[in-house]
């Protein structure tokens, strides 16, 4: 659940069918339900962190959607975002190994109801003057922005969910992108309660 208002481009959503948006085929006419989780997990700052939480998921055969790592209010602690596709394995089994790793200090499951979840999209387009207008108009119908504009080329930055991402690249699609970045998710749980409290792992 997203806080946005009427903003148009839901309505564009519901007319789009965006690849990414679709159920994954059966396997072999088993149906293995995938679920996907947003964990927030706090870790020591220290070098080597960040490769044994990636190598767990990998051990442990879960796929890792996105990855957003970055620094607290404390120096001391960094914060990861991971979002992760689990496919028929229980969640609880990856929690359980993160927590005996030596750096992980908190680990706490942000579901889509209870956070405020975004990404940050920065996509090129090829651009004259006889398009520009058009892509000017999508650009602020999605509350996005351009931030970067040549004679042949314009960048537009957009925050928002994946889904309002996903759908402002559909639409976008058609003049022709150059390039296209998108970062990982970050998110913060609502409300004035913080997980970044008494962060110290106990003896």
């Amino acid at each position: 659940m997203t806080l946005i208002g009427d903003a148009p481009w839901t309505r564009v959503m519901a007319e789009l069918a965006h690849p990414l948006a679709q159920p994954p085929p059966p396997s072999q006419g088993v149906n293995v339900a995938v679920t996907r989780h947003t964990l927030s997990v706090l870790v020591e700052n220290k070098p080597g962190v960040l490769a044994r939480v990636s190598s767990l998921f990998s051990r442990r055969g879960f796929n890792i959607h996105s990855l957003a790592v970055g620094p607290t209010e404390n120096p001391e602690v960094s914060r990861m975002t991971i979002v992760v596709a689990v496919e028929g394995l229980p969640l609880e089994q990856v929690t359980k190994q993160l927590n005996k790793l030596i750096n992980v200090l908190k680990i706490v499951e942000l579901s889509q109801a209870q956070a405020v979840q975004r990404e940050l999209l920065l996509i090129k387009l090829r651009s004259d003057g006889a398009t520009r207008p058009q892509i000017v108009s999508i650009v602020e119908m999605f509350r996005a922005r351009i931030i970067d504009i040549t004679p042949d080329a314009v960048t537009v930055e957009a925050t928002g969910t994946s889904d309002k991402l996903e759908a402002l690249v559909k639409m976008l699609e058609p003049f022709g992108v150059r390039e296209l970045v998108q970062s990982g998710m970050v998110a913060l749980g609502r409300g004035p309660r913080s997980i970044t409290s008494a962060t110290s792992r106990a003896d």
